[in-house]
């Protein structure tokens, strides 16, 4: 995930069945083919998850600026958080109708969207804007040769820890294999500090352990074997497990981690945010979502390593996990909707959105607003990259996805085995 949200996905904690009954009506007519427009005048519906800061004041801005040199044409832009968005989507799906502009991480979500003929192929439309857009940014949204999203952010999951943590622990330097990083975890213990913070009601961030466990462990071609016989059941998905439970049962933890979401208060990116946490597992967004979170941040006590090794593996460090956010457009969007893609992403506000702190660049010779070490970290990691694995909530299926997001919960609570997890999630792939 997805924001996510976002994931990979700046979220808020709004009850999801609260935001969906609010955000209905606005959307009950995407999707129509005339977005609303009548006597000259062309209202563009923009769903999206920018619920959290600076991306929650950002957008609206972008959208008047481009509104006050476009006079006929209102943009109108609704947020949901990362599981309401999802939810809403899938019924959006269903109805056959999507909006104007729509937020997506690619992968077998946005495929499913594509085989509906539900979404726009941009190959020829928005080839001049593509060109402005770096290659690797492109890839979670193309298809048989095509593109059908614009990437708006890019990056992958890693590790941000707490420096004047890992000082009171004795940790020395970040951990660089699975055993090292199961003793930083016991380390942080003995010295009075939460280890890990986690959102498990959120479910998706748990999936990032189980899936850069099956990586390094198995390498790209355990993730690519998977990927074309829809079959968990390798011995690196089931080691994964493994490895994982041997991480659970150190109980690293925030208390109450179970209920917890991701920004919701006292969540993950909060607890971590307010310097309650030795590290947190997330995307390039980590940084903004835990300042907006807590209120305040860490500040230069906050710090980045990649996913660690696995003793014996056939991954490597430079094996990265994670994605991009884009924007899709619905078959039936009017044209404004693309010139307001390219709008969005032109020069002046790709360095508002990346100087932001909120996203990584996407803009080809945009990586010069990037002001931050640690995200410069993010960007080098990516940049030498070896391999890259999408999502797994995001590069199969919906159903597949909810699985493994599920599966993996299961396993964090003591409530399913490895072998149980990988069993289901193949289940549910050989199903599709």
């Amino acid at each position: 995930m997805g924001i996510p949200l976002s994931r990979r996905s700046f979220l808020t904690a709004v009850s999801a069945g609260a935001v969906l009954a609010t955000a209905a009506p606005m959307l009950a007519a995407c999707g129509d083919g005339d977005s609303g427009s009548g006597g000259g005048k062309v209202t563009v519906e923009w769903m999206d998850i920018a619920t959290t800061e600076p991306s929650e004041s950002l957008y609206p801005q972008i959208a008047k600026a481009y509104e006050a040199t476009h006079p006929n044409v209102k943009i109108k832009l609704t947020n949901l958080e990362n599981d309401a968005y999802k939810s809403k989507m899938t019924a959006l799906v269903a109805s056959g109708k999507l909006p104007d502009i729509f937020v997506t991480w690619g992968g077998g979500v946005l495929k499913q969207q594509i085989d509906a003929g539900l979404v726009k192929d941009l190959t020829s439309d928005g080839g001049s804007l593509l060109g402005t857009i770096t290659p690797v940014s492109q890839k979670p949204y193309q298809f048989d040769g095509k593109t059908y999203a614009i990437p708006y952010d890019m990056g992958m999951v890693g590790f941000w820890y707490n420096k004047r943590h890992f000082e009171k622990a004795g940790i020395k330097e970040p951990p660089k294999t699975w055993a090292e990083f199961l003793d930083a975890v016991r380390k942080l213990k003995g010295a009075g500090v939460t280890p890990i913070a986690l959102a498990g009601k959120d479910k998706w961030p748990g999936h990032y352990y189980w899936a850069y466990l099956a990586m390094r462990v198995g390498g790209m071609g355990a993730m690519e074997q998977a990927a074309k016989s829809n079959d968990f059941t390798a011995l690196a998905f089931v080691q994964a497990g493994q490895h994982l439970k041997e991480l659970v049962d150190l109980q690293p933890f925030q208390s109450g981690f179970q209920n917890a979401g991701y920004d919701s208060p006292g969540g993950q990116a909060a607890t971590m945010g307010a310097g309650k946490a030795g590290m947190e597992l997330m995307g390039q967004w980590a940084p903004a979502v835990q300042k907006d979170a807590s209120g305040k941040g860490i500040g230069d006590d906050l710090g980045w390593f990649p996913f660690p090794t696995v003793d014996g593996g056939q991954g490597t460090v430079t094996d990265v996990f994670g994605g991009g956010n884009g924007h899709s457009l619905s078959k039936k969007a009017p044209k404004e909707a693309l010139d307001f893609l390219t709008f969005l992403m032109n020069a002046e506000n790709e360095r508002k959105l990346v100087s932001s702190g909120a996203f990584m660049p996407v803009v080809k010779g945009a990586e010069g607003a990037l002001g931050d070490e640690n995200r410069k970290q993010v960007a080098q990691a990516l940049a030498g990259s070896s391999g890259f694995q999408l999502y797994l909530d995001q590069a199969f299926p919906p159903a597949v996805g909810q699985e493994v997001n599920d599966g993996v919960a299961a396993l964090v609570g003591g409530k399913k085995t490895p072998d149980q997890v990988a069993q289901q999630v193949t289940k549910a792939a050989k199903s599709e």
